[in-house]
């Protein structure tokens, strides 16, 4: 007689377990929710910081943790809406793209979020970067940055900028290569990229030692240098500050810190070409390294002791060190400068911009230097 093995509709294979890995059978349920946005782009939660409208729950949230802090004597714990750009802006490109909610929609309203579902791109550290849209290619394109090849989308809608991206490649001798949709996609990690795609190879960092050694051949040696800057239109804007004010480079942390990046090479109008970047592993370590070769490092605070046009050091060997958007100096690095200057400002204002403060500053000392010669 037949077993149950010879009935019919019998199961030919065995029954799918959970899945294997870290979230069992609910990771299923992530896939295709894009990245977890950090607080600081949440509009809903306290410590959002963005650019677009604050919404009024929020507002709400913010003002009550306001009203707590004073009652404790200590500094509110939320964000400073305004400081972080979290829109894609008019013209499909100049904003910095973030990527979709939980939801599927935009964290951010309109304009917001523009990474699709589930996709996600971690390129290697050395590992050429993908500039996308048409604005951003455009004016880097303009500005000379080093690129390898522009990828255009099959079908792609062609208006003026298009025309002019691929005839401006074209007569850089840029290799242009026309690939489907879906692979620029794929190469672009999701991102919205309007059909083109510039890559640009990976930036050449200077050696430290290197870097500091060239300056001190120059007759009046100024290096500039990063604490935890980590927009990198900030860190292109503070390269361009540098080359047009004497120079001779710039060094900022390995980690927790903008790299030259598509969006700072862009930034600095390709003044990135002119300057040398170093990378340091340890920035109070180098800044100690430059005082010993006798440099007069500085740091910019608002609180500083020294008024910036009062500062005497600006005609020696000079390094002055830039603090983060938000926090400004790190605890060791302020304690490693050998004084601390601020600018003097006559509004209610608290602070500059970290690139702006940069300019001013450098501005100063070149001003100071001329009328020394």
């Amino acid at each position: 007689m037949a077993g149950n093995s010879q009935r019919r509709g019998r199961r030919l294979t065995p029954k799918a377990g959970a899945p294997k890995g870290t979230g069992g059978k609910n990771k299923d349920s992530l896939a295709g929710r894009g990245r977890t946005l950090p607080a600081d782009e949440r509009p809903w939660h306290k410590a959002y910081s963005g650019t677009e409208k604050l919404p009024q729950r929020t507002a709400w949230k913010q003002d009550k943790e306001r009203r707590a802090a004073a009652e404790e004597g200590r500094a509110p714990k939320i964000g400073q809406p305004g400081t972080k750009d979290t829109t894609w802006g008019k013209g499909g490109g100049r904003g910095t793209p973030t990527t979709k909610g939980r939801s599927g929609k935009p964290a951010g309203g309109r304009g917001g979020p523009r990474v699709a579902p589930g996709r996600k791109a971690n390129p290697a550290k050395d590992s050429p970067e993908l500039l996308v849209g048409r604005n951003p290619v455009l004016e880097s394109l303009r500005t000379q940055v080093p690129a390898t090849a522009l990828y255009t989308a099959q079908g792609i809608d062609i208006d003026d900028r298009v025309k002019e991206i691929v005839r401006t490649a074209a007569d850089r001798g840029i290799a242009i290569l026309e690939v489907s949709r879906a692979e620029l996609d794929r190469m672009t990690g999701g991102v919205l990229h309007q059909g083109v795609g510039l890559q640009v190879p990976p930036f050449a960092y200077e050696p430290f030692d290197d870097l500091v050694a060239a300056a001190l051949e120059q007759a009046a040696p100024l290096l500039v240098a990063l604490d935890g800057v980590t927009d990198p239109r900030n860190l292109g804007a503070v390269i361009r500050s540098a080359a047009a004010f004497g120079a001779q480079g710039v060094f900022v942390p390995e980690r927790r810190a903008a790299g030259i990046t598509a969006t700072a090479w862009r930034t600095s109008a390709g003044a990135a070409a002119r300057v040398p970047v170093a990378q340091v592993t340890n920035l109070t370590r180098s800044l100690k390294a430059c005082k010993d070769a006798g440099f007069v490092v500085v740091g910019l605070d608002a609180d500083g002791q020294t008024d910036l046009y009062d500062l005497e050091a600006a005609v020696g060997p000079l390094v002055v060190v830039v603090g983060s958007e938000g926090r400004g100096l790190s605890r060791l690095v302020g304690e490693t400068c050998d004084l601390t200057v601020s600018i003097p400002m006559v509004s209610d204002v608290e602070s500059l911009n970290a690139s702006v403060a940069a300019a001013v500053t450098l501005a100063e000392v070149a001003r100071r230097r001329s009328v020394e010669v």
